[in-house]
């Protein structure tokens, strides 16, 4: 029924008109306040059909829960919980539900290193030698930090780390540390000059984490925490598992072969005994908004600047200098200005500088089949000013 609903909308639009006096029922959050979509340009019935897209699939068992938020212009028109955070428990998906946030940590990570470039502490141009000595060999030499940023290393370390991580020794009775697990990566190196290619690569954001630690001298949570989510209002963002309140946050399931099975549950142990920087953030949509809009509003919210107008430009447009990939500075950018992120999780989130517009999608349902491509056209769609 409700996918009849939804094209009888983008089939109809003298239909919207009618129907755009309130905000969606029930999203209506304390700190953050919903306002009719009407106010900012948008039709309520045609977002209420990408609701109904998410509250389909999990009738059909396409996923287990969501949570959407749309906002334009800085104003929160849809924020909407669907289906469960766990659903053996019975406990239903709530809009302040926490997220195991995956690979939408590397836009966090992407905007402290170029707080420290404005700060003069480091330089996109530099060489990781320059921060971490173990890279200074035949191999490791030229990778530079913008190589890191942009996937264009030449590294192909094919996991988070390389495995067993370090043990505590004489030495190193701290270990295993960030740092030094980044320094690791160094002594391999890459297995393609810098530049010259573009692969997706865990370690070399990680890496960015360690140099994060080191120009700032503070750990990377602590830096996170007091540099960016405290002066965004971010409350409920967190860089380690057991730092966040297990109580709110989500069952990660998976499905493999059309068969759901649970691979993540609060409480379970953390997947690294420290904060990494190629994942590992946990949020709410509420704060990742506002960190979203930080982005929209280029580098400026609520008065507070973390960013300049040039690094969020220089940041949201291709830097890969490859054809047929599009990567910016902890983005994936699109040709008509619009950039994002996904996370393995089941998180995804996106910004589109033209219509004004922040979306997200967030799940706990990595391998289904989430509808997010869809979420966004019709978001495009209730757009009626446009």
């Amino acid at each position: 029924m409700a996918i009849r609903v939804f094209v009888l909308l983008l089939l109809c639009p003298t239909f919207f008109g009618a129907h755009l006096a309130t905000a969606l029922p029930g999203a209506v959050d304390v700190s953050t306040p919903v306002v009719a979509p009407a106010s900012v340009g948008m039709s309520e019935p045609v977002l209420r059909a990408g609701v109904a897209l998410f509250e389909d699939a999990v009738e059909r068992g396409e996923i287990k829960g969501a949570v959407l938020l749309v906002a334009r212009r800085g104003e929160v028109v849809l924020h909407q919980a669907v289906g469960w955070r766990n659903q053996e428990e019975g406990l239903p998906m709530e809009r302040d539900t926490l997220f195991r946030m995956a690979s939408n940590t590397k836009p966090v990570i992407a905007t402290a290193i170029l707080m420290l470039a404005e700060e003069g502490r480091l330089d996109l141009s530099d060489n990781v030698r320059r921060h971490i000595p173990s890279w200074d060999n035949h191999r490791s030499a030229f990778v530079k930090i913008q190589h890191l940023l942009t996937h264009t290393s030449g590294l192909r370390i094919p996991t988070l780390f390389l495995q067993p991580l370090m043990a505590p020794s004489v030495e190193h009775p701290d270990a295993p540390t960030l740092q030094l697990e980044a320094a690791r990566f160094g002594e391999v190196g890459p297995d393609f000059p810098p530049g010259v290619s573009y692969a997706y690569n865990n370690p070399s954001y990680n890496t960015l984490g360690a140099l994060i630690e080191i120009s700032s001298g503070e750990p990377l949570d602590e830096f996170l925490r007091e540099r960016i989510y405290r002066h965004l209002g971010m409350a409920d963002s967190y860089n380690h598992e057991p730092d966040a309140p297990q109580e709110r946050m989500a069952r990660v399931y998976r499905r493999r072969n059309g068969k759901w099975s649970v691979q993540w549950t609060p409480g379970d142990p953390p997947d690294l005994p420290f904060p990494r920087a190629s994942g590992g953030m946990i949020s709410t949509a509420v704060d990742y908004f506002r960190f979203l809009q930080l982005w929209l509003d280029d580098g400026e919210l609520d008065g507070v600047r973390l960013l300049s107008e040039e690094s969020v430009a220089a940041a949201t447009r291709n830097q890969t200098g490859l054809a047929g990939e599009s990567y910016g500075y902890g983005w994936a950018t699109d040709d008509d200005g619009s950039f994002g992120h996904g996370g393995s999780d089941g998180t995804w989130a996106w910004v589109d500088p033209e219509r004004e517009i922040v979306g997200i999608v967030f799940t706990q349902s990595p391998g289904g089949e989430i509808p997010s491509a869809q979420f966004r056209r019709v978001v495009e769609a209730s757009v009626a000013d446009f």
